[in-house]
């Protein structure tokens, strides 16, 4: 199978799609792997060491697109990427629909198969593609909101594991899945307090019997987040409904509760944002303010720390990359119940049921797409 593997052109994004390991694992089966020229400087990986893998340097973008059958990227595709998107292309990267109409739309009308990392499932109902750029986004979201605490940065100037004589931190994390959990771990391990909020109570006590009772755990009701947002420092959010939108969880008007500087971290900004007042920002421009309150809505996180991120990705879809390019989409996901969920759209259709009822379109079964 020709495979692509383009220069991600998002603001900041430094992660490549597939590593030197990557490529030589799929030459080794007798695939072509073509490499934009520079695309992989950003995670320190060279042209040469490419090269040495066995796959193949393109440094004219149009030709690297119209030659391939199989398109591997990061994040999802910019306009200019969109309009080189043709039926003869299978993409395989992060999508997040459900908060982007006209990317969704855009994909339709370029007839490709499109399958998103973020939906593929696992036997125990996670979400294997997702989980390593929501253990980096978890971790640095502690990382992003310290700085974001300080002064300077327009926070309130609070350290939050605090000094001897004066209080830590309060850090709210809401939602305890693998962001949360990482952010939370961050924390206190920075010598924050922290509270996770979250509506499964079997995932709290799973929590709770872990850390031990040193991150408290609270179910989340109106009640609970309203005390949040009087109480907290720091506000990470971490709510995910798989291939939908975030819910809107924190309100504009619950902002005049929260301390002047404090500091609101929406890693599910992809999704939308759970909270009302939260926009994408980028890594040239990562913080807002609203109504005294910084924002950090930084779309693409794990961008920042671009090599573990794209090692940590390669190692997570590549067994699924081997399966595309061995076998072909369809029967790749035949052959892997598990798989067939990652199809968001095809020919024109969306195959993927949350991100059609975002728009009011119509949705097609992925298991009649791909037959049997």
């Amino acid at each position: 199978m020709k495979i692509a593997v383009p220069k991600e052109i998002k603001n900041h994004e430094y992660r490549v799609a597939l590593t030197p390991t990557g490529a030589r694992e799929l030459a080794g089966r007798g695939h072509q792997v073509s490499v934009q020229a520079g695309a992989g400087e950003g995670a320190g990986f060279s042209d040469a060491d490419f090269q040495a893998a066995g796959a193949q340097i393109e440094a004219d973008v149009d030709t690297l697109w119209r030659n391939a059958e199989l398109i591997l990227k990061v994040k999802e595709p910019q306009p200019d990427e969109v309009a080189r998107l043709t039926p003869q292309h299978t993409l395989f990267t992060y999508l997040h629909l459900a908060a982007e109409e006209p990317l969704t739309r855009g994909l339709m009308e370029s007839g490709a198969t499109c399958i998103a990392y973020e939906t593929i499932t696992d036997a125990r109902g996670g979400l294997p593609l997702l989980a390593p750029m929501s253990t980096v986004a978890g971790r640095m979201a502690v990382q992003a909101g310290a700085h974001s605490l300080e002064k300077a940065q327009g926070g309130a100037g609070v350290l939050l594991p605090g000094v001897p004589g004066v209080a830590p931190g309060k850090v709210t994390v809401i939602g305890g899945g693998v962001v949360g959990e990482n952010a939370a771990r961050m924390a206190l391990g920075l010598g924050a307090e922290v509270t996770i909020l979250d509506k499964s109570l079997a995932r709290l006590e799973v929590l709770d019997d872990r850390y031990q009772g040193r991150i408290k755990t609270v179910y989340s009701t109106a009640d609970a987040l309203e005390t949040a947002t009087r109480e907290s420092d720091m506000i990470i959010g971490a709510v995910l409904v798989p291939g939908a939108a975030a819910p809107k969880l924190i309100t504009r008007s619950m902002l005049a509760d929260m301390k002047p500087g404090s500091v609101l971290v929406d890693v599910a900004i992809d999704q939308g944002g759970c909270f009302e007042t939260s926009k994408p920002t980028t890594h040239a421009e990562p913080t807002y303010i609203v109504d005294g309150v910084v924002h950090y809505c930084v779309a693409n996180m794990p961008g920042a720390v671009a090599r573990t991120s794209t090692q940590g990705l390669t190692n997570a879809t590549l067994p699924f990359v081997l399966a595309l390019a061995d076998k072909g989409w369809q029967q790749a996901l035949r052959d892997d119940p598990h798989f067939l969920p990652g199809l968001n759209v095809h020919a024109g259709q969306v195959t993927y049921q949350a991100v059609a009822d975002a728009f009011g379109l119509e949705s097609s079964d992925p298991a009649s797409v791909v037959g049997s």
